[in-house]
C-alpha cells in the first residue's frame, strides 16, 4: 500500500509539474507575443507622431539651439516667445474667428442637411432613387479643382464673390465640402435602424418630418459626432476653395496666413531673418510654432472627443465599408 500510495503522490507530482511547465510556457509565448505586438504598434506611433514631435521641439528652440547640431530632441531651453511672435505675425485672433465662422457654419450645414438627405436614402423609395444615390457618390469622387471652374463662374453671377456664401450655403443643401461621404454615413446608420419604431411613431399621430426630428435624429447621436467631427476638420484645414472665392485678405482664413511665413523664410539664404523694426528674428523655431498654432484649435477638438469619435465610428457604419 505504501509503494502504491508513493506511485500515487510521483503521479500526481509529475502531472502537476508538467501543468505548470505548460502554464508557463504559455505565460513566456503571451509575453513574447505581447512584447512584438507593443514594439510595432510603438514604431508605427512613431513614424505618425515624429512630424508633431519634431514641429513641438523646434518650435521652442532658440537661435543657437537651431545651429548646433547636437541639439535634436531636447532644446537647451524652452523659448516660449517663439510662439508670441508667431501669433503677431499671424494676426492669430483675426484670422481664427474667420476660421471658427466658416468650419462651425459648414458643420452645423452638413449635419442638418446631409442626415435628412441621408433619411430619406435610406428609408424612401421614389423613382430613379439609385440613379440619384449613384449621382451622390459620384460627386464624392469628383474633386472639387475639376469643377472650380463652373462654380467660379455661377457664384460670380450670384455675387457671392468675396464672401463666405459660396463656402456656407451649399453645406445646408447636401453639398460643400465631402458632403457627399457624410449623406453616405447617415444612410448606412438609418438602414440598420429597425422600421418599427417609424411604424409606431406613425400610429401615435407623428408626420414624417415629425418622425425624423423627434425620434430618428436623436437616436443618431453617433453618426452625428462623426460628422461634425470630420466635417470641421476638413473645413478647418481646406485651403483651396477659401483662396479662389476670398479676394479681401482680411476676410481669408487662419492656414491661409502660413505661407506669408514661409514667405519670410525665403526672403534670404541665411537661417535667420533679421526683423530690425521688430527687434526680433525670425526663424524656423517660429514658423514651426505658427504651424502649430494654426491646428492647434483641430487637436483640441480631437483631445475632447477622441473616445466618443471612435465610438461613433463603431455604430456609424463606417468599419463595414
Amino acid at each position: 500500500m505504501n509503494v502504491l500510495t508513493k506511485q500515487k503522490e510521483h503521479m500526481r507530482a509529475a502531472v502537476v509539474k508538467g501543468n505548470v511547465s505548460q502554464m508557463a510556457a504559455a505565460k513566456s509565448k503571451k509575453f513574447v507575443v505581447r512584447f512584438f505586438y507593443y514594439l510595432v504598434l510603438c514604431s508605427l506611433s512613431f513614424v505618425f507622431l515624429y512630424p508633431f514631435i519634431t514641429m513641438i521641439v523646434t518650435s521652442l528652440m532658440s537661435d543657437a539651439d537651431l545651429i548646433n547640431i547636437t541639439v535634436k530632441w531636447l532644446p537647451s531651453g524652452f523659448r516660449w516667445s517663439n510662439y508670441k511672435i508667431a501669433m503677431e505675425q499671424l494676426s492669430y485672433q483675426r484670422y481664427l474667428k474667420n476660421s471658427m465662422i466658416i468650419a462651425t457654419a459648414a458643420t452645423i450645414g452638413h449635419v442638418i442637411s446631409c442626415s435628412f438627405i441621408g433619411y430619406g436614402f435610406a428609408r424612401y423609395k421614389f423613382k430613379l432613387k439609385g440613379l440619384c444615390f449613384a449621382l451622390v457618390i459620384l460627386s464624392m469622387l469628383v474633386p472639387v479643382q475639376t469643377i472650380i471652374f463652373p462654380l467660379y463662374i455661377q457664384y460670380s453671377k450670384w455675387r457671392w464673390m468675396d464672401t463666405y456664401l459660396p463656402l456656407i450655403v451649399p453645406t445646408f443643401f447636401g453639398y460643400g465640402l465631402n458632403g457627399a461621404f457624410f449623406i453616405f454615413l447617415f444612410r448606412q446608420f438609418f438602414m440598420g435602424l429597425p422600421k418599427e419604431m417609424e411604424e409606431a411613431a406613425r400610429i401615435d399621430g407623428c408626420g414624417a418630418f415629425r418622425t425624423f426630428f423627434k425620434i430618428m435624429l436623436p437616436m443618431s447621436k453617433s453618426s452625428i459626432l462623426v460628422a461634425t467631427v470630420l466635417s470641421f476638420v476638413w473645413h478647418w484645414n481646406d485651403y483651396f476653395e477659401p483662396n479662389i472665392y476670398i479676394r479681401t485678405a482680411g476676410k481669408r482664413v487662419l492656414p491661409s496666413r502660413l505661407p506669408g511665413l514661409y514667405a519670410l523664410m525665403d526672403t534670404e539664404d541665411a537661417m535667420d531673418l533679421v526683423m530690425e523694426e521688430d527687434g526680433f528674428t525670425f526663424n524656423k523655431a517660429m514658423l514651426m510654432a505658427g504651424t502649430f498654432l494654426v491646428i492647434l484649435p483641430v487637436l483640441i477638438v480631437y483631445a475632447f472627443l477622441q473616445r466618443k469619435f471612435m465610438e461613433g465610428v463603431e455604430r456609424s457604419g463606417l468599419t463595414g465599408m
